[in-house]
C-alpha cells in the first residue's frame, strides 16, 4: 500500500524550514523555491500545501503561536498551583521574546510577519486579528488579578496591559546585542514587582 502523507506533519515541516530560513537568511530570502528547498520538497509539492507565500507565512504564524502556547502552559504546569497572577505573566511574557532557541524562531518569524503585514491587507487583517486575541487574553488575567486583590484597584487594566506588552520591545534590544537576556529579565521583574506591589 502506498504510505499515507500526514498533511498536517508536511505542513508543519514547511513551517520549520521556512522559520529555519528566515533565521539564517532573513525573510526577503524565504521565496517558496528556497523554503521548498530548505524543507527537501519540490516546489509543486509545496505550493500542494500553500498557495503563496503569504497563506505559507500566515500558516507559520499560527503554528508559532500553538508553539509558544504550548511551551506557556507547559511552564505554568511546573508552578505552585493555582500559580500566582504575576508568575503567569512572566511565564507569558518572556516566552514571548528571544530568551532561548525556540522563542528566539519564533520572534524572528512575528518580525517578518508584522512587516510583511504593514504591506498586505490581507495579512493586515488577520495579524490584527491575533495581536487582539492575544491582548485580550493578557488584559483578562490582569482583571483577575484585580479581582483577586493582587493588583490594585485604582490602576487602569488597558492601560497595564499595554504596559505589560510593551514589554516585548525589549526583543529588537535583544536580537541585536545590545542588552543581555539577563538585563531584560531585571526589567520585567522589577516591572512586575511594582505592578504587584500595593499602593505602587
Amino acid at each position: 500500500m502506498p504510505k499515507q502523507v500526514d498533511h498536517r506533519e508536511r505542513r508543519e515541516a514547511i513551517a520549520h524550514a521556512l522559520w529555519r530560513v528566515v533565521e539564517q537568511q532573513g525573510w526577503p530570502r524565504a521565496t517558496m523555491r528556497e523554503v521548498a528547498r530548505e524543507a527537501d520538497v519540490s516546489l509543486g509539492q509545496l505550493q500542494h500545501y500553500f498557495s503563496s507565500r503569504a497563506s505559507m507565512l500566515t500558516f507559520a504564524m499560527e503554528f508559532a503561536a500553538e508553539q509558544t502556547s504550548s511551551r506557556v502552559t507547559r511552564n505554568l504546569a511546573g508552578l505552585d498551583q493555582p500559580p500566582h497572577a504575576r508568575d503567569v505573566l512572566r511565564v507569558v511574557v518572556t516566552e514571548m521574546l528571544p530568551l532561548h532557541p525556540e522563542a528566539h524562531a519564533t520572534s524572528r518569524m512575528n518580525a517578518a510577519y508584522v512587516l510583511e503585514a504593514l504591506h498586505d491587507p490581507e495579512l493586515r487583517v488577520v495579524a490584527r486579528v491575533g495581536l487582539r486575541e492575544g491582548r485580550d487574553k493578557v488584559e483578562h488575567l490582569i482583571r483577575e488579578a484585580m479581582a483577586g486583590g493582587q493588583i490594585s484597584t485604582d490602576r487602569d487594566p488597558a492601560i497595564e496591559t499595554d504596559l505589560i506588552l510593551s514589554l516585548t520591545g525589549l526583543t529588537p534590544l535583544l536580537e541585536l546585542g545590545v542588552i543581555e537576556p539577563e538585563a531584560a529579565l531585571a526589567a520585567i521583574d522589577q516591572h512586575l514587582d511594582r505592578l504587584f506591589s500595593p499602593g505602587s
